[in-house]
C-alpha cells in the first residue's frame, strides 16, 4: 500500500510542476462543502455516488412534483382543468403521506378548493 502512496505523490508533484493544475474551474476561488453532518459517515459516499448519478429518493420527487403542480394550479383559471390538478394534487399528496409512514396530525394536508365546489355546486 505505501508503494501506491509513492507513486501517487509523485504523480500528483510532476502534474503540478508541470501545471496541470493551474487553469482548473474554481482555482482561487473557495470550495462549496456540503453539509453532510446529518448522513451516516458510513453512507455518505454511497449518498454522493447516487446523488451524482441523479437518484433523487421518492420522497424528494413526490415533493417536487406537488410544489410543480400547485404552481400550476395558482395560474389556472379555468375550473374544469382546475379541478382536474386539484384531484391529481390531493392524490399526490396522499401518496406521500403513505410514504412518510408519519402519524396522521404530521401529515401534510390535502388541498381543496372551495371556489371550485362553489362553481360546480354540490
Amino acid at each position: 500500500m505505501i508503494c501506491f502512496e509513492r507513486i501517487a505523490e509523485r504523480r500528483i508533484a510532476q502534474a503540478v510542476r508541470d501545471g496541470v493544475f493551474d487553469n482548473l474551474p474554481g482555482a482561487g476561488k473557495p470550495l462549496r462543502l456540503e453539509n453532510d453532518s446529518h448522513v451516516p459517515e458510513d453512507l455518505r459516499f454511497v449518498y454522493k455516488i447516487l446523488k451524482n448519478a441523479g437518484f433523487v429518493p421518492p420522497e424528494i420527487a413526490l415533493k417536487k412534483e406537488i410544489a410543480k403542480v400547485e404552481d400550476l394550479l395558482a395560474d389556472m383559471e379555468e375550473t374544469r382543468d382546475k379541478y382536474r390538478q386539484v384531484k391529481k394534487l390531493n392524490f399526490l399528496i396522499m401518496k406521500f403521506n403513505m410514504l412518510r409512514r408519519v402519524p396522521s396530525s404530521l401529515e401534510k394536508p390535502e388541498r381543496y378548493e372551495k371556489k371550485l365546489v362553489e362553481r360546480f355546486g354540490s
